[in-house]
């Protein structure tokens, strides 16, 4: 029988993570993987692919997506060639018709480096199927918490669930930095987000814009927070597992929601 499996948010940070073997975040997802029972397949949430409505990658074959520039050349000749899994795409419409929400899938759409990065770091034989469904971040806060609630049955059925994002993402601070500018702004914010995780506080995370000091700062987009709204959707009690940070902006935080 097929155990159930805890969820996950992992912080996945810059694409150059798995070649920054110095980065505590790069020897922490290299451990992660053998904690975990070994999923049947992984359904990846990332920052990087918004639709207008749910979208499913449904290649046999997902590419492995360069989707940045600028970086060194050895970075873009990795590859994660995962396979895709009709069964978890079936399964995960499924679950989300039966929540009345629409779905979409994409035969051509690969792995962005939201999803690749992690799991080449965590299950580096890539051999385990690996699905990806995208965001919808014009819909909001309650419409991704409403999507992990949608995909809560997967975690029972072997599917590790995934949100890969950013515990905090303030990407003009992080590549202009000012001297002696205040940056507490991110642990008053991770602070913020752990308490409300922890207690299960699914009224102040949908409404963490109003709620959680420096929200905005944090956060200027939204793109790298609403992964962890899926992950504390779809159930579980909440533990980080791990924090760091690359630059100063940048929170790296991840978090297991219990099986």
């Amino acid at each position: 029988m097929t155990p159930a499996l805890p969820g996950l948010f992992l912080s996945h940070g810059a694409p150059t993570l798995p070649l920054d073997r110095s980065h505590p975040t790069h020897t922490f997802l290299k451990g992660l993987g053998t904690t975990l029972p070994r999923p049947r397949a992984i359904l990846m949430v990332s920052a990087h692919w918004d639709t207008r409505i749910p979208t499913l990658t449904a290649a046999p074959r997902p590419e492995t997506i360069h989707d940045f520039y600028g970086f060194p050349e050895e970075l873009y000749v990795l590859r994660y060639p995962a396979l895709g899994s009709a069964e978890l795409v079936s399964e995960t419409a499924g679950l989300l018709q039966a929540s009345r929400l629409e779905v979409a899938e994409d035969p051509e759409r690969g792995l962005d480096h939201g999803a690749w990065v992690p799991l080449m770091l965590m299950y580096p034989q890539a051999d385990i199927p690996v699905a990806q469904l995208s965001l919808q971040t014009a819909a909001g806060a309650a419409h991704h918490w409403k999507l992990g609630e949608a995909l809560a049955p997967l975690r029972a059925n072997g599917v590790l669930v995934i949100g890969s994002g950013g515990a905090t993402h303030n990407l003009r601070e992080f590549f202009r930095p000012v001297a002696g500018q205040d940056e507490s702004y991110v642990s008053k914010f991770t602070a913020w987000l752990e308490d409300a995780l922890v207690r299960g506080d699914k009224e102040g995370l949908v409404d963490y814009r109003r709620r959680a000091p420096d929200a905005r700062r944090a956060h200027p987009t939204e793109e790298h927070f609403f992964p962890l709204l899926v992950a504390a959707g779809a159930g579980g009690k909440a533990a980080r597992i791990h924090t760091a940070l690359s630059g100063a902006s940048l929170a790296m935080d991840a978090y297991r929601f219990s099986a």
